[in-house]
């Protein structure tokens, strides 16, 4: 590690390959808290490559306990956080909307670094077992159209980083990885990320595999399609901007999506959106999210898309899926 580390402290970059050996390194306990935590940080103080952000996805793909969900042809909605926002689970509440309109969810989530509350707080506020075994990840999207992945359970090779990232407490490269590893290896995936230049190496990225996806980047910072103002979007076969005119929306203030102080706040807004009670601007920005996610599937447009999530919302059906959720995990 000490001649990586000067290596990149001459301004250097690694390839492919020798990013991809350093993650294996770090998952076999090589290296001390202090070379990774200095590690992290060259990646805080300049741009990441794309060789090697694909070398790092490449060696956590390889490392994880790969689950085949295939069958069920399902989607992830993951946001790499780091856009220091503070907004309430949007895409998590919107993967329970996705799932309530008849496309299967595999949400893959962790604990909250760089935010108050990540995906994982909210879930096991609210009961959500965390299971890597098979037969209760099929039952849970049998059952309730989703299941939960996770991540700590899929990727041990990371616990060396999890007490780093969470003592640092700013994002870091393992932000932008979070989306491209997940387990279930989806076929389908709608990614928000934090600035332009991600989004475009995202883009990049998953043109070389086989993957129907949407990355988004809204231009005022959100990692999410926020209604703010406009969002980048990147697809297999097309860039182009969705404003809020797109979804039949009026914009909205920055305030009108902010998250909860703590989990348990947060876990309040979430249910009351999934129960009917949430603000217009709250549900509108939900079901823009999952409309996506739906049109990335299914092929309509998002304002199609955003259609049938208002109706899954408004109807029950991402709450349903969550209860459904909740009975598996006290069975």
């Amino acid at each position: 590690m000490k001649e990586t580390l000067n290596r990149l402290i001459n301004h250097e970059i690694l390839s492919k390959e020798d990013a991809k050996q350093i993650l294996v390194n770090i998952a076999k306990g090589d290296y001390n808290t202090s070379q990774i935590a200095a590690f992290l940080t060259v990646y805080m103080m300049r741009s990441i490559t794309i060789e090697e952000l694909e070398g790092f996805r490449d060696a956590l793909l390889e490392l994880c306990l790969a689950v085949d969900l295939s069958e069920y042809n399902p989607i992830d909605l993951c946001g790499t956080g780091g856009d220091g926002k503070d907004t309430f689970n949007i895409s998590t509440l919107a993967s329970f909307v996705t799932a309530g309109a008849g496309v299967k969810v595999t949400k893959h989530g962790n604990y909250g670094v760089s935010s108050k509350c990540g995906s994982s707080n909210v879930m096991e506020f609210l009961g959500i077992k965390f299971s890597n075994e098979a037969d209760f990840l099929r039952k849970s999207i049998d059952q309730a159209g989703i299941c939960v992945l996770h991540a700590p359970l899929f990727h041990p090779a990371m616990k060396n980083v999890a007490p780093i990232r969470r003592e640092l407490a700013v994002k870091t490269f393992f932000n932008m990885l979070g989306p491209m590893v997940n387990p279930a290896f989806p076929k389908n995936q709608m990614v928000g990320v934090f600035n332009l230049e991600l989004a475009r190496m995202y883009g990049y990225l998953y043109q070389n595999t086989d993957k129907k996806f949407t990355v988004l980047h809204a231009l005022d910072g959100y990692d999410e399609i926020s209604l703010t103002g406009a969002t980048k979007t990147i697809s297999n076969d097309a860039e182009g901007i969705l404003n809020p005119s797109d979804f039949g929306v009026s914009d909205i203030s920055a305030d009108a999506i902010i998250g909860g102080d703590d989990v348990a706040d947060s876990a309040k807004i979430f249910m009351d959106v999934l129960q009917g009670k949430g603000t217009e601007a709250q549900n509108n920005v939900v079901c823009a999210n999952a409309g996506v996610a739906i049109a990335t599937v299914d092929g309509t447009t998002p304002k199609e898309g955003f259609e049938k999530a208002m109706e899954s919302l408004l109807n029950g059906k991402g709450l349903k899926a969550l209860k459904s959720l909740q009975k598996l995990s006290v069975a």
